[in-house]
């Protein structure tokens, strides 16, 4: 079957793609145009990686931040926590300079049995619990195709309050933004990632998102109202920087802007933060609808025009799809005037592993040698993950009167003690009183508890050692089972007093039965051993914090962590961390100083941090972390004054945003010069 040349005998009779286009065999050819617009098109990818073009001088930032979650209205994870608290910091620190962030985020809509959300008489309560008071600020109007292919025009109703001295702008628009599930929606997705009752999936409501913020800043260009920087959010407005980029330039040239709205438009800097590359926000199937719906009857001009810089990934040769597959990262990834991600050690992953970087490590490679791509850690707000009065006074009236949690801080370690005691008289009430269990966390799993409290007389000569994460592949839970496999098999006859082993969390039911196979296999072992190991699936926030008061060792063996907030609640209660040697683990624990990293870490197949000396005694993830888990537990037996040490400098750590040379002043820098 004959290849189709998309860029000339079909893209020249039409101004939008052909449906279903990507889904016969194709070639993307370029030429050099005589269209000056078209040439501008074509070298924009080039220019945009070598940060060719010039960053504003003087800028006084009154910046957006586009997220698809925000940790005060809709939170699903690390980049809703860095969507909250980025702006906050920010405005807290330079408002009284005339400088501002505003978050821009939709405004959900509906109940998915997990998340609930509502908008009634001017005050928005999101899914988070937090009320805001809400006015309206501008009604636009967001072209987009239905199901059938075609063009409805949606009405969009921006409003806007503010909270936490932050300004927010919430997108309405009930058709993409409802979270009242479809009868298919998948069992796994939830929140603003749900199929909802519109038959609306994440990929089309981000485009969307994507699309209407472009027109908001249209509407506000002629008010003067309009931002001059804007910060995307990882994939969910991936698709920002060609409406920005490209589409100003394609109506240029039909004469439908003027040359002066597009530059303004053009001209404004674009930072896209990208958290895990994993995901990316694809839809083959929607390819031609989607890109269709963001660039109207410019698409095909746009499309065939739309040039990657030259890599050597055969994938990535048009910045708006991935092969043949619409991608929403893409366009970012190669279009936005920087990239920065959410460490500098995953920043050297992403830019020189494919396993890390998956298509656009080249783009990346690029981009990092020409200084357009940065790793910044997170921040997180350390009086919120510390160990604070208004916090235990919480976990003691959930729990009951019959405990006693108590404050502690690196200066009274003995608190923590005490809470240890207070942890296991609470794990084996859970095990002995399912009434209680029930009461107090009903909606959590738990593999066969046992009552444990009359065998431990000394609960400070028993480590606590817990796993709380999500139960999901990337976590490492297998490979944290069979390191407590083969330590409970080499020290099963020691004087050592068995570890307690917490582990558990949100997700799989795979994983969740492997960790109770665990238990069951340990039991053949040591009977002791295994009473000593609790299983759990599900999540609920007191017992989590509850089991971090108290623990002496945290386990992350994750598989990759871009940032890692975990690790960073961890220390603050003085849990160690027992981390791989990935990502932003590295780059936030000190091995052996406040933490224990791995010597060394694969992927796939080959090492990509340690020494090759390492690499050939240890010879994989589960050698190394099985060597790592051991070391932290006969620190724990044989050096209980240098773990003390450990646990106290742990403590003393402090990722807040706005410490002095931390994260927000380096995105201050990179949003006034466009460099760190």
């Amino acid at each position: 079957m004959p290849k189709a040349k998309l860029n000339s005998d079909i893209l020249q009779s039409t101004s939008l793609l052909p449906s279903k286009f990507n889904k016969k065999k194709f070639i993307l050819t370029y030429t050099i145009p005589a269209n000056p617009y078209a040439l501008e098109i074509q070298n924009l990818s080039k220019n945009q990686c070598f940060g060719k073009l010039p960053w504003p001088k003087d800028i006084k930032v009154d910046g957006w931040m586009l997220s698809a979650e925000t940790a005060t209205f809709m939170k699903a994870g690390g980049l809703g926590m860095i969507a909250s608290e980025l702006p906050e910091a920010f405005n807290r620190r330079f408002n009284a300079e005339g400088e501002h962030l505003t978050v821009v985020t939709p405004l959900y809509v509906g109940d998915t049995g997990k998340k609930k959300a509502c908008f009634e008489n001017g005050i928005y309560q999101g899914a988070e619990h937090k009320n805001i008071e809400l006015q309206k600020l501008k009604e636009i109007t967001v072209s987009f195709m239905n199901l059938k292919e075609k063009f409805i025009d949606y009405k969009v109703e921006a409003y806007t309050g503010t909270c936490e001295n932050t300004r927010y702008i919430f997108l309405s628009c009930d058709h993409f933004f409802s979270i009242d599930p479809h009868r298919n929606n998948p069992p796994a997705q939830d929140g603003c990632y749900i199929m909802n009752k519109n038959g609306v999936d994440e990929v089309e409501r981000f485009a969307f998102f994507s699309k209407a913020v472009y027109e908001l800043i249209k509407a506000l260009l002629k008010e003067d109202a309009a931002p001059n920087l804007i910060i995307a959010n990882d994939w969910h407005s991936g698709a920002l920087s060609g409406l920005m980029k490209y589409l100003p330039v394609a109506l240029a040239d039909k004469g439908l802007m003027s040359e002066t709205e597009a530059d303004r438009i053009r001209a404004v800097p674009i930072i896209h933060i990208a958290h895990h590359l994993g995901y990316q926000g694809w839809d083959y199937n929607n390819t031609a609808r989607i890109l269709n719906s963001l660039y109207g009857e410019q698409t095909a001009f746009v499309f065939k025009n739309a040039k990657a810089i030259k890599n050597s990934n055969s994938r990535t040769t048009n910045t708006l799809i991935v092969h043949d597959c619409y991608n929403q990262a893409s366009c970012n990834f190669h279009l936005a005037d920087r990239v920065v991600t959410v460490s500098k050690n995953y920043l050297e992953e992403v830019s020189k592993e494919l396993g890390f970087g998956h298509d656009f490590r080249d783009i990346l490679k690029i981009r990092k040698d020409h200084r357009t791509f940065f790793g910044i850690v997170n921040g997180y707000d350390k009086n919120l993950i510390s160990p604070n009065p208004e916090k235990i006074r919480t976990i003691n009236d959930f729990f009951g009167s019959d405990f006693d949690f108590r404050v502690f801080d690196e200066n009274s370690l003995e608190n923590k003690l005490h809470n240890k005691t207070e942890f296991i008289r609470l794990i084996s009430k859970i095990a002995q009183d399912p009434a209680y269990k029930d009461q107090i966390i009903p909606l959590i799993e738990t593999y066969r508890f046992e009552d444990i409290g009359a065998d431990i007389k000394n609960a400070g000569r028993v480590p606590i050692v817990c796993a709380t994460s999500r139960l999901v592949e990337q976590k490492g839970y297998d490979i944290a089972a069979q390191s407590i496999l083969e330590w409970i098999k080499k020290y099963t006859r020691s004087s050592f007093e068995m570890p307690i082993f917490v582990l558990g969390g949100a997700g799989d039911t795979e994983l969740f039965d492997m960790l109770a196979r665990l238990k069951d296999t340990v039991a053949k072992i040591n009977k002791l051993a295994a009473q000593r190991i609790f299983v759990f699936r599900g999540y609920k926030d007191q017992f989590a914090y509850a089991v971090q008061l108290s623990a002496d060792l945290y386990l992350m063996p994750s598989r990759f962590e871009p940032c890692g907030l975990t690790q960073m609640e961890a220390m603050a209660k003085g849990a160690l961390p027992v981390a791989m040697s990935t990502g932003g683990l590295v780059d936030t624990i000190e091995d052996k100083i406040d933490g224990f990293r791995t010597e060394v870490f694969f992927s796939d197949g080959r090492h990509v941090y340690g020494s090759n000396a390492s690499a050939r005694r240890l010879k994989d993830n589960e050698n190394a972390y099985t060597k790592t888990l051991e070391d932290a537990l006969l620190t724990f037996y044989e050096m209980p004054n240098f773990l003390a040490a450990m646990q106290k400098r742990a403590m003393q750590k402090d990722f807040s945003w706005d410490v002095p040379d931390g994260p927000l002043e380096k995105y201050d820098a990179l949003f006034h010069t466009g460099h760190l």
